[in-house]
């Protein structure tokens, strides 16, 4: 492998980065005629939001900023991991404990880790088991996605608890042709090898999809002190199909799993140990077109489950030390009833089931025991969306959420999207509430406090967009977002008398903190993008400021930035894109100083990432592709102590048949 790399790195470091266009939405292709907005969202089919809004909705109808990035662009930008994408958008920082595999932090607007919404194909994963019951990013790399979308603010209405900073939605790819295939295989630093391939078909009956890949690295050492490497490996598979088995009726089937084992290191340093996680989800739905097609229904019933394992081989007898399955499953029902051009309405009522098990088996033979945990939700929502006049979209609506534990919860959002020139011209206003139900972890792990009450959100943001074709596309959106009842962990006292919450629950043994609702935090911010275009140049950025601050009354911590949030996040790229197949361009990354935790005065330094790529088109559908990331081999950290990428180069071919 180092010589394969010594002999292509010279190549590869002639080229340039190829990175995706980061305009906030793709503006709609012109029209001869007058259609209905209603009309405009089924005829602009590459100009839609597949299912962030669990409906079809042209973007300029959007009232909440989104970034929509296509296939084109994935494959220009050439991303190992889910979130090496996500980080080139607007308002989206990251923080990961070391190298691929490890411990992975994303945060949309400053919104804590656990605050975002992950759904592929419609499948909305998390784990029950996580400290914060969210979807770890750690295990999610690119695979089959061909459509990635960043539905930023509190979005509760449709999604629910944890929606309060943004939702993550991905597509895979699906099929086009009565029997196709596609692969891509690449390799670079670290002994890095990433496979991955799938093959479909389309019928008058049937759509199909199946897909699988690999990836192996040797790695780098997790902890910056560390000298050995921590490597991953990671086997995954998904898959799609509909069956068309009646006019008006239709059957999905989806599944997704991942199987990876990655090592990592202890707080001193270098250590043996490492994890296993294996997730796998599943989605059954049936799909009726009713009324002449005025009402779409969808009845669905979907699970997700995660399994975390970890691992020390020093010890003696029992080499577990950690041992956790998560559960997640879901009864679905959805009704889109369009009454007219001008008016369109989404309902639906959901049951969620969570449960949870969890131990840290000790050094000895005797048997541990996983004490389950449960807790149920049950789901209605509404909402209307309204085109009174030609250009002016109207949205609002409601959700009534009752979990087991904590009771009702309800919450509101209101938003409206104005475009005089069919898309030249977008003017955005939302209003919009979010809440996060507070974890099983949170509850009912050694630290946890079961009558927690939920966090709430509320947030608004102004936007506007002037698109003049491709020479150029301009976007401005201001936001805030107010967050109370913020969970947090709470630390005992070292001396005198403990309170009660200081003991864990039933016992008379003491614990060091627990968690409670301490907090309240308000963010708000600016984003900014453009992009243009000249002849075979272009060129393209975005810039964020986000200020995330603890307004805890009375906490020494008032006025704070939060931790890990970056007050300041640019992105920007320039390059060629020649029509004889070659596309190259150089590309810069910049994350402000961050405080490294809630408390105390440590600080991770600021820094600047250079990355080059280049795609060639060598045959009709054969693509040669490579990059070279951190080109000046930047030593950084997004979590202290930890380390991150240095200098690395791929290469690689794919192709679509």
């Amino acid at each position: 492998m180092k010589q394969y790399l010594n002999s292509t790195a010279a190549t590869v470091a002639l080229l340039f980065s190829a990175s995706p266009a980061l305009a906030d939405t793709t503006a709609p292709n012109a029209t001869t005629t007058a259609p209905s907005d209603t009309q405009r969202d089924t005829q602009q089919a590459d100009n839609i939001l597949v299912s962030a809004l669990r409906t079809p909705i042209a973007v300029e109808r959007v009232s909440a900023t989104v970034t929509v990035l296509d296939e084109p662009a994935i494959v220009a930008l050439q991303p190992i991991a889910l979130t090496d994408a996500l980080l080139r958008t607007p308002g989206v920082s990251m923080s990961r404990n070391g190298g691929y595999g490890t411990t992975t932090s994303l945060r949309i607007r400053g919104a804590d880790a656990g605050e975002t919404v992950m759904v592929i194909d419609g499948m909305r994963l998390s784990d029950p088991s996580a400290t914060a019951g969210g979807y770890g990013f750690s295990n999610l790399l690119l695979d089959d996605v061909d459509r990635i979308e960043i539905l930023r603010g509190p979005q509760s209405i449709l999604w629910g608890s944890d929606a309060t900073g943004g939702v993550v939605n991905v597509r895979t790819r699906r099929p086009t042709e009565p029997l196709e295939g596609s692969f891509a295989i690449e390799a670079g630093s670290h002994d890095t090898v990433s496979a991955r391939a799938g093959v479909g078909g389309t019928s008058d009956l049937i759509d199909w999809r199946l897909s699988a890949s690999r990836f192996t690295t040797d790695g780098i050492s997790a902890r910056s002190s560390g000298t050995e490497d921590d490597g991953f490996q990671r086997s995954a598979a998904s898959g799609t199909v509909t069956v068309r088995v009646a006019p008006g009726v239709s059957l999905d089937l989806r599944g997704y799993w991942a199987d990876g084992t990655n090592d990592f290191d202890g707080t001193s340093g270098d250590t043996l140990a490492y994890g296993k996680t294996t997730e796998w989800s599943g989605y059954a739905g049936v799909n009726f077109a009713l009324l002449d097609g005025k009402l779409v229904t969808r009845v669905a019933v979907l699970q997700n489950v995660t399994d975390r394992e970890n691992f020390d081989p020093t010890r003696s007898i029992r080499t577990i030390t950690f041992d956790a399955h998560g559960r997640l499953r879901r009864y679905e029902y959805q009704g889109t009833y369009t009454f007219s051009d001008a008016v369109q309405a989404v309902f639906g009522a959901e049951r969620e089931e969570q449960r949870m098990t969890t131990a840290s088996p000790s050094n000895s033979a005797a048997p541990y025991t996983l004490t389950p945990y449960s807790v149920d939700m049950d789901s209605l929502y509404a909402e209307l969306r309204l085109s009174p006049v030609r250009g002016l979209t109207l949205d609002g609506g409601a959700r009534y959420d009752h979990q087991s534990r904590f009771g009702g919860q309800t919450v509101w959002s209101a938003g409206a999207a104005y475009t005089p020139n069919d898309g030249a011209t977008v003017l955005r206003a939302s209003y919009d509430e979010g809440f996060k139900a507070p974890s099983l972890y949170q509850m009912y792990s050694t630290y946890g406090t079961a009558g927690l009450a939920a966090q709430k959100a509320k947030g608004w943001e102004v936007g506007a967009e002037q698109n003049f074709g491709e020479a150029l596309r301009l976007s401005a959106t201001w936001f805030q977002r107010d967050t109370d009842n913020l969970i947090d962990f709470a630390y005992c006292p070292t001396s005198g008398t403990l309170p009660a919450a200081c003991y864990i629950p039933g016992t008379e043994t003491s614990r060091f903190g627990y968690y409670a609702n301490v907090k309240t935090a308000k963010a708000s911010g600016l984003e900014l993008a453009a992009s243009a275009k000249l002849g075979v140049l272009f060129a393209q950025g975005n810039y964020s400021w986000t200020r995330a601050e603890d307004r805890t009354e009375g906490a020494s911590t008032y006025g704070r930035q939060l931790q890990r949030v970056p007050r300041h996040m640019a992105n920007a790229e320039a390059g060629i894109d020649l029509p004889q197949g070659l596309r190259a361009s150089v590309a810069a990354r910049y994350s402000g100083k961050t405080f490294n935790a809630a408390t105390g005065s440590a600080k991770l330094d600021d820094y600047w990432l250079i990355d080059l790529r280049a795609q060639v088109r060598i045959m009709e559908n054969l693509l040669l592709q490579g990059r070279v990331e951190n080109l000046t081999d930047k030593t950084y950290e997004t979590a202290a102590g930890y380390s991150a990428l240095g200098r690395t180069v791929y290469i690689g071919v794919r192709s679509r048949f």
